[in-house]
């Protein structure tokens, strides 16, 4: 599973990667206004990477809930010298968060890799065209309705058949017009126009929304969903939650993680990896779940009248679910 601009690629078939978060703004709902200076946002930038960032996603507007747009080119004031001043000092992948193609046209032209649109490319229908022109990698976002309403209430029939079916369209209509299919990454927008109920839905099927092998992208890092679940609404409370959906996103397939803090959901990530390396040279039996197991022994027993029979090839270890 490659994931390509016209000059850089990122392998993500095995090894999931971290998107750290760069909040250029004052108003941010988790940040606001910690890194507006353009020298404190490069440092900040720089630490994240040595904590093992391999992207690095600048946002100039936030997209809180109930937040109002602003101006391209007060957005381009907040991002760009930013941008400028990390690709100064950085050559790995920079990652603007807009809606914008002002705005993401003069982030390319400072250095930036990749367009990440909660729009899916669909607010500006210039967007999708520059995308093609550059070759630059794309983040395809669904969400329901614009951060200023999106939260009043979102509904769906079937969510999780809602946001595959609109990942299937975006594919197919950016593939058709010219868009290099491995430029596309999907994110299912968690905190989009989901409810809580949503939310957790989404995260329970993340894998049922992987389409034509494109990376999936998960952002959950401190968002309110965390603190309603817990009834905590503090934002230190969400530090370890965050970690714990980093790990579970990556055992349902999510390649890459938006994230505030990067050290411990990298070391999540990089221990789940390890794990799924070490089963994967183990019998069968010993990957299954207890569930699996469970059911299993049920129809053995229905089908011997109650009566184990021991199989030689289907004879479990100890325990039903024994570690690797």
């Amino acid at each position: 599973m490659l994931w390509r601009t016209k000059d850089k690629h990122l392998d993500l078939s095995t090894r999931a990667v971290i998107m750290g978060i760069l909040n250029a703004t004052p108003d941010s709902f988790s940040d606001g206004g910690m890194f507006s200076h353009p020298d404190v946002a490069c440092q900040h930038a720089l630490r994240m990477i040595e904590e093992g960032a391999e992207i690095i996603d600048i946002g100039g507007e936030s997209t809180r809930p109930g937040a109002c747009e602003i101006s391209a080119d007060e957005e381009m004031l907040r991002v760009i010298p930013v941008i400028r001043a990390l690709r100064q000092q950085w050559h790995g992948w920079i990652s603007i968060d807009t809606t914008k193609s002002a705005v993401a046209a003069a982030a390319i032209a400072a250095g930036a890799d990749i367009i990440n649109d909660i729009s899916g490319l669909e607010a500006d229908p210039q967007m999708a065209h520059l995308c093609r022109e550059t070759g630059c990698a794309c983040v395809i976002m669904h969400r329901q309705g614009t951060p200023l309403t999106m939260q009043l209430a979102p509904q769906y029939q079937d969510v999780i058949k809602e946001i595959a079916a609109y990942f299937q369209q975006r594919y197919q209509t950016l593939v058709g017009m010219g868009i290099a299919a491995e430029q596309l990454c999907f994110d299912p927008g968690i905190g989009f126009g989901k409810s809580v109920a949503h939310n957790c839905e989404i995260l329970q099927h993340l894998s049922h929304l992987q389409i034509a092998d494109r990376p999936l992208l998960l952002g959950v890092s401190r968002k309110s969903f965390i603190g309603k679940l817990l009834s905590d609404e503090a934002m230190s409370a969400r530090h370890w939650p965050t970690i714990a959906l980093t790990s579970h996103g990556r055992m349902q397939g999510a390649m890459v993680h938006r994230v505030h803090e990067v050290e411990p959901n990298l070391q999540a990530l990089r221990m789940i990896e390890a794990i799924q390396a070490k089963c994967k040279g183990c019998p069968w039996w010993h990957r299954c779940s207890p569930k699996v197991w469970n059911a299993l022994w049920q129809q053995m027993m229905a089908a011997n009248g109650g009566v184990i029979l021991r199989i030689s090839w289907l004879s479990p270890p100890a325990s039903l679910h024994p570690p690797c």
